[in-house]
């Protein structure tokens, strides 16, 4: 059987040379074209973007009946005195056993369990909200009680992490160690398959798991040794072999074990941040995007739409660092969207997911995606960085390349705790 033929892109193929694959060609983009969909991270960190309050949850100073509402739609009340709004009698069954010290073994992640497992149990009424979502097709629940916060995925509810400082839970609950997401955007055109097209905007995402995380950007012309075999650009990994090549290829390129990645399409990008209500964001320095018909992005403090988002992470004509400086705009669009998240708070991470799942795609599970965004509540913002791997510029045939060196290399071995500060 023979293989399928690859797309060809005069603008973006380079000369053939030994041990080299040939980079795909693409109709021509246009000025629609090599659209941005910067930050899927966003969309994930945007997973708290939601214009939705949370509402005030706390302790309460009498235990009432045991009545259950399956459809969620109004409050749940367990036996043990745990009132929970908002949640199918499932999910409130197991919120009621976490704060009445149950049994978790069998209904909660070995992570989760561990954390609970010296948990005190709660003395009086618990009140708590719960809110509902699904990520690629599994529900995601987030529920919390004063300071308090469970994560949950269903549909067999189980815990996968959170927080209980009333309980007496020390720390947090959020996965192991260091981790990384990588953040994806598809240059996909109306018609294209969202995980075969170029990746034009490559964003490691990073948190320590104590306060500390990052933003690294990947050049999308570095030349590196690509995971579907022989040299390319970064960016066209996803063309020969989808996502999971081009996590595999940041993976060897960085030496960081990046857990997984999430994909946007423009598109989607500017949905989700019109549907949120715009990023917040002060802006250094005045952008002209050329190729969105010279929109003007104003220095100072605005709130910017998708297109506006979109256009101010896609400029690199009229930047002086040019695509170093594109990735440098991204990783702020970024670090905007997850200061929104923070403060929008973590009862908004359901819809927000079950947004994004709608536009995007994931190799991410319903626990990894939702303790990692949960994890970007835990986050400092005086313990967050950014950084951009980059490289003297050279040539491959007759391309123009970005030639990987030491500056990016030492960023990779800074970047390996999972904190840029």
């Amino acid at each position: 059987m023979t293989s399928p033929r690859r797309p060809v892109d005069p603008v973006h193929a380079p000369t053939p040379q030994p041990g080299r694959v040939r980079l795909p060609r693409l109709p021509h983009a246009g000025t629609a074209g090599r659209a941005l969909a910067v930050g899927v991270a966003v969309s994930v960190a945007l997973a708290a973007c939601t214009s939705e309050p949370s509402a005030p949850a706390g302790r309460s100073g009498s235990t009432t009946g045991s009545t259950s509402d399956p459809t969620g739609s109004g409050a749940t009340t367990a036996a043990s005195g745990v009132r929970v709004s908002g949640a199918p009698a499932p999910l409130a069954a197991l919120v009621s056993t976490v704060y009445a010290g149950g049994d978790l073994t069998h209904t909660a992640s070995p992570t989760a369990a561990k954390a609970l497992q010296a948990r005190k149990p709660a003395t009086g009424g618990v009140q708590a909200i719960a809110k509902v979502g699904d990520w690629m097709g599994t529900p995601v629940a987030v529920v919390t009680a004063g300071d308090d916060v469970t994560l949950a995925v269903g549909p067999r509810w189980k815990v996968v992490g959170g927080w209980w400082p009333s309980l007496g839970v020390a720390k947090p609950s959020l996965g192991t160690g260091p981790r990384w997401v990588l953040a994806i955007g598809s240059d996909a055109r109306p018609g294209q398959p969202l995980e075969r097209t170029r990746a034009d905007v490559l964003q490691v995402i990073g948190t320590d798991g104590a306060g500390g995380g990052g933003v690294m950007g990947m050049a999308r012309d570095l030349w590196v040794p690509l995971s579907t075999g022989g040299k390319g650009k970064i960016n066209s990994a996803m063309v020969f072999g989808g996502p999971q090549a081009q996590l595999r290829t940041v993976r060897d390129v960085t030496g960081l074990p990046v857990e997984g990645y999430v994909v946007l399409g423009f598109t989607g990008f500017k949905k989700i941040v019109d549907d949120q209500g715009g990023i917040p964001i002060v802006i250094p320095k005045t952008v002209v995007a050329s190729h969105a018909k010279n929109m003007v992005i104003k220095a100072g403090p605005q709130t910017l739409s998708g297109a506006q988002a979109l256009a101010y992470a896609r400029e690199r004509k009229t930047l002086p660092d040019g695509d170093f400086g594109r990735s440098r705009h991204q990783g702020e669009v970024i670090l905007a969207a997850a200061v929104k998240a923070k403060l929008a708070g973590p009862i908004a991470i359901p819809a927000a997911l079950t947004s994004f799942s709608r536009v995007g795609k994931s190799n991410l599970s319903a626990e990894q995606i939702l303790t990692f965004t949960a994890g970007l509540h835990q986050l400092s913002p005086l313990k967050v960085g950014r950084g951009v791997a980059k490289g003297a510029f050279g040539w491959a045939g007759q391309q123009s390349i970005v030639v990987l060196g030491a500056e990016a290399r030492r960023l990779f071995a800074q970047f390996r705790d999972g904190n840029l500060s």
